[in-house]
């Protein structure tokens, strides 16, 4: 298992996400987007939770990575997705309460 950075990751490309997704195992990915309000709102929150948790928590450009967003099926952002030990758990789209995300992230790890 890697250390998990203490900010959130910006992904590269799709080979640099699946990486992140298969070293890490508890991932949380927010799929953003500069222009979205919504996501303006959460990205504090997310970034408190790459700060305070041991969880890997990546951060998805979808303009920048349409191809990934696509394959991933990505509609709407913000959109929250949580990964453990290299497989899709739970997602959640929308502007999230810190305490959900938190205990999501708890409940990969019981």
């Amino acid at each position: 298992m890697s250390q998990a950075a203490t900010e959130p990751i910006h992904v590269t490309d799709s080979d640099h996400f699946e990486k992140l997704i298969a070293d890490n195992d508890v991932v949380l990915v927010d799929y953003y987007a500069d222009w979205c309000g919504p996501c303006k709102m959460l990205a504090p929150t997310v970034e408190e939770l790459a700060a305070e948790s041991d969880a890997a928590v990546l951060k998805v450009d979808i303009d920048e990575l349409q191809e990934l967003a696509s394959e991933k099926g990505i509609r709407s952002v913000p959109t929250i997705e949580f990964y453990h030990n290299g497989e899709a758990a739970d997602r959640v789209v929308g502007v999230q309460d810190k305490a959900d995300l938190q205990a999501a992230l708890d409940e990969l790890r019981a």
